[in-house]
């Protein structure tokens, strides 16, 4: 069902095998498309991303900006990372927690 199909890399412009075992790993996971960067290209965009801490627009979770707030419902000082706009209660990971179930 599979041969072997020789694709161009969009990033270094080499020629690479996308091999029956690959083709057939795409499948399985209900991939459509070829892959369009070479092995090397696609672990080093990898390592890149993981470098930049993911794909959280290259911020890791510590170099988010916090706003400190008062829970509306326990009363206690905990940080958000969002700015509240005032119109909606803002909840402590507890309470919100609570308030979800």
């Amino acid at each position: 069902m599979f041969e072997d199909k020789m694709l161009t890399c969009r990033d270094c412009g080499r020629d690479f095998v996308f091999s029956v075992a690959e083709q057939e790993f795409f499948a399985e996971k209900g991939f459509q498309n070829n892959p369009g960067r070479c092995p090397e290209c696609r672990s080093a965009r990898k390592q890149n991303t993981r470098d930049r801490g993911g794909y959280s627009g290259g911020y890791s979770r510590s170099e988010r900006e916090m706003f400190p707030v008062v829970c509306a419902s326990c009363g206690c000082q905990t940080q958000v990372p969002f700015q509240p706009r005032g119109d909606r209660p803002v909840y402590c990971r507890d309470c919100f927690a609570q308030n979800r179930r």
